[in-house]
């Protein structure tokens, strides 16, 4: 047998991973997404009916049509399940139909007019980034 001296020994470690910084559980990412959407849904509902020297201006609507297909889009990448990834859509959904609905002081939140049509369009921008989030999902997990 022979006997290794320390020169031939190294002190390196051996396939070591490089030390990450502490992240979040993707539950917890997760319940973070499903809040940004809710609050989405009350800034662009609050949002929407904004008028600026008379002339509408629904930044409500633009922001959520901007911001849900990417909170979308992020819930698919931690989990492509479509209840998963669709939960921030669903939060959001929920917060406008409650508020529309049941506003504060029964006053009405929303009303009807071409502005309101932005946050339809937002619905749609979600749900097209959850199908696009489920296909991406689904492709990894058949390849």
């Amino acid at each position: 047998m022979s006997e290794r001296t320390s020169e031939q020994v190294s002190h390196e470690p051996a396939d070591e991973e490089p030390k990450r910084e502490r992240e979040l559980p993707n539950g917890a990412l997760i319940a973070l997404l499903v809040l940004d959407g809710g609050l989405l849904g009350v800034f662009g509902l609050v949002f929407t009916p904004l008028y600026t020297n008379g002339i509408p201006v629904p930044m409500g609507a633009v922001l959520s049509f901007l911001v849900l297909p990417w909170l979308v889009a992020r819930a698919g990448e931690i989990d492509p399940r479509p209840a998963v990834a669709g939960a921030p859509l669903t939060a959001w959904a929920v917060t406008i139909g409650v508020l529309v609905m049941f506003g504060p002081g029964g006053d009405n939140m929303l009303l009807i007019g071409w502005p309101a049509l932005g946050l339809v369009a937002a619905l749609l921008a979600g749900l097209w980034s959850l199908r696009a989030a489920v296909e991406r999902g689904y492709r990894g997990s058949s390849g």
